[in-house]
């Protein structure tokens, strides 16, 4: 290893701990994606999900390296599914909203952004954590300033999506509130200046969704992925993030994390890393490219590979 990757492995590195909990810092290498299974509902006297008292303890992060919340990602529906539920999709969003409040005490209600609901954090830091800790546990999420917005849909299911998006909720503000003191939220905070001065996160581009899977942007990306780093690109499955084929769940993880730790979004499906397209941040796909052939270089350096 050159000392210049040396010592990029040990700032990325250093930033990992950074990210995460004190619970984690010496132990994360070791976390396995093992599930604790899911926690049944649980109803009041109102008869209404007792969302505050469905959980005693959760998985380990999937940032840690822990199973990420969903297998495949949970997204937003669109605007003209929505539209034709209308009745039932202000049922599914006041629901959301119910639970996130109940089990996070922060303010959620229905975005203007259609398919999405809106929750306000204490701060910046803590929005741009869990936007990065949500999306590795497959949940779509974005920020804007404090501003967290999950998703919704009039399809959703009380036992299956809304629980999804409720339990993500109460799953990472309970590592963040839970598990960090207050000088370690303001080190993250410190370190997402730095990285945001370095270059902002690259994020999916939402606005890909109404574009085929496999549409020209999504194709340039594929291809500077694979010039850039010796992976299999994964068949096309979404049209705003893109896949390669790590040769194993371990690898997945620790490039994901370097990923994250490079202020690129990053996510895994079992042994496929997914990274973000998004041609108004990457027009050329050359940065997520780069990123993803530096911890690839990283993993087979550091024995991951």
């Amino acid at each position: 290893m050159s000392d210049t990757d040396q010592q990029t492995l040990e700032e990325l590195e250093q930033r990992l701990r950074t990210l995460l909990p004190e619970t984690y810092l010496d132990r994360y290498e070791a976390v396995q994606p093992v599930s604790m299974g899911s926690a049944g509902l649980k109803y009041g006297l109102d008869g209404k999900v007792a969302w505050n008292d469905m959980w005693a303890t959760f998985c380990d992060l999937a940032m840690a390296g822990g199973p990420p919340h969903k297998g495949m990602l949970l997204e937003p529906a669109p605007k003209s599914e929505i539209e034709d539920a209308a009745d039932r999709y202000a049922a599914v969003v006041a629901e959301i909203c119910r639970g996130i409040t109940m089990v996070t005490d922060l303010e959620a209600a229905r975005s203007t952004n259609s398919g999405w609901v809106r929750v306000e954090c204490l701060t910046r830091a803590m929005a741009a954590w869990l936007v990065r800790a949500i999306s590795m546990e497959n949940v779509a999420a974005r920020a804007d300033g404090v501003m967290l917005e999950l998703p919704a849909g009039p399809r959703y299911r009380l036992e299956k999506e809304i629980k999804n998006v409720v339990t993500v909720a109460a799953k990472t503000c309970h590592y963040w509130s839970g598990h960090m003191w207050r000088f370690e939220q303001r080190a993250i905070a410190d370190l997402f200046a730095v990285m945001e001065a370095e270059s902002p996160l690259i994020v999916p581009d939402g606005a890909l969704a109404r574009e085929a899977a496999a549409s020209p942007v999504w194709s340039a990306s594929a291809a500077a992925l694979r010039a850039a780093a010796p992976l299999p690109v994964a068949p096309a499955s979404y049209p705003d993030w893109i896949g390669v084929e790590c040769p194993s769940v371990r690898a997945a993880i620790w490039m994901m994390r370097m990923l994250i730790a490079s202020n690129v979004l990053a996510r895994r499906e079992e042994r496929v890393l997914l990274v973000p397209v998004n041609p108004l941040q990457d027009p050329a796909g050359d940065r997520v490219a780069n990123a993803v052939s530096r911890a690839h270089r990283l993993a087979r350096m550091k024995g991951v590979l």
